[in-house]
């Protein structure tokens, strides 16, 4: 069996179920120590003592597996949490190699209904997690790379959503942390390029708890594996923090059913200059109406095609 991680060190948030999960038993399987982190109660329906939270049950999954997993039931979105995370990470196995970061919540609602809360929620678990394993992981690579005087070993691999691409009407503080989340990821991988980290991210689509209303209406298969298992997704986060992808870096990727599509950067898809010195309203008129009287109202900066993409 190929153990491109072995010796490595990976952090994974929210592994205690669904992709986290998925996304740690294979980086295990791979090779690497794993930090499965995930917070909540203990055990699945909140009961059982303290080894029996998500997190420590599927530490306890890799290590029978013949992995090397521990397990941590902090939460990222505080910022002294997170750092204990990774300082968890340096402590037991030395250094730290890998970040995932898949920690997220949902609390959909379409943006004239949303509350205060589920705006803050959102946001402070999926944006702010992904900044504070980001910040503490970010400053460990560099100070070792300064005390080295050459390049690490480092892998980040982040979670956004479809929902960014295409525009979910229902998830206006899903979307907008997913696309925060894009925007952390490559400013995070021109910044930390020259000491030998990357940074990726992937929109992936999986049935897991947290979905589990969203493809309500998607029926599993009678035979073979769900094409919304995260196992799908599993495989590729794998590889982006293999040394095998070390030129993948500042790119979005999204997986799901056997498919893994890149996503090409924002192109420009017009431009106009004043006859003027300054713009006025009626040469902006002139300009503008025309180019946008034929447009379909339905087509915005948003890639809805993403959501028609499948393995063919």
């Amino acid at each position: 069996m190929s153990t491109p991680l072995k010796g490595r060190t990976a952090i994974v948030t929210g592994a205690g179920r669904g992709l986290g999960r998925a996304e740690a038993l294979e980086l295990a399987r791979l090779g690497a120590n794993v930090i499965v982190n995930d917070y909540g109660l203990p055990g699945r329906d909140g009961t059982g003592g303290a080894d029996a939270t998500p997190a420590h049950q599927v530490a306890e999954e890799i290590r029978t597996a013949g992995g090397t997993a521990i397990a941590h039931t902090g939460d990222v979105a505080d910022h002294e949490q997170a750092a204990q995370l990774v300082q968890a990470a340096i402590d037991t196995y030395g250094r730290l190699d890998i970040l995932v970061n898949n920690a997220g919540i949902l609390r959909d609602r379409m943006i004239f209904s949303m509350t205060e809360d589920e705006w803050d929620s959102v946001i402070r678990v999926h944006l702010k997690g992904h900044y504070n394993t980001t910040h503490f992981a970010a400053r460990h690579w560099r100070e070792r790379a300064k005390a080295s005087g050459a390049p690490v070993f480092g892998r980040i691999v982040n979670t956004s959503s479809e929902a960014f691409l295409a525009g979910s009407a229902g998830q206006p503080n899903y979307a907008a942390a997913k696309g925060g989340i894009v925007g952390l990821t490559t400013s995070t991988a021109l910044a930390l390029a020259k000491y030998g980290v990357t940074a990726n991210v992937i929109c992936p689509r999986a049935r897991t708890r947290m979905t589990e209303d969203v493809f309500a209406g998607f029926a599993e298969p009678a035979e073979g594996l769900d094409p919304l298992a995260p196992e799908h997704v599993a495989p590729l986060v794998g590889y982006l923090v293999s040394p095998a992808a070390a030129n993948v870096n500042g790119q979005l990727l999204v997986v799901h059913g056997g498919m893994v599509a890149i996503v090409e950067r924002p192109r420009v898809r017009a431009k106009f200059d004043t006859a003027k010195e300054v713009f006025t309203y009626e040469e902006l008129d002139a300009l503008l109406t025309p180019h946008y009287k034929e447009r379909p109202p339905t087509e915005t900066f948003a890639a809805a095609e993403v959501l028609s993409l499948k393995r063919d």
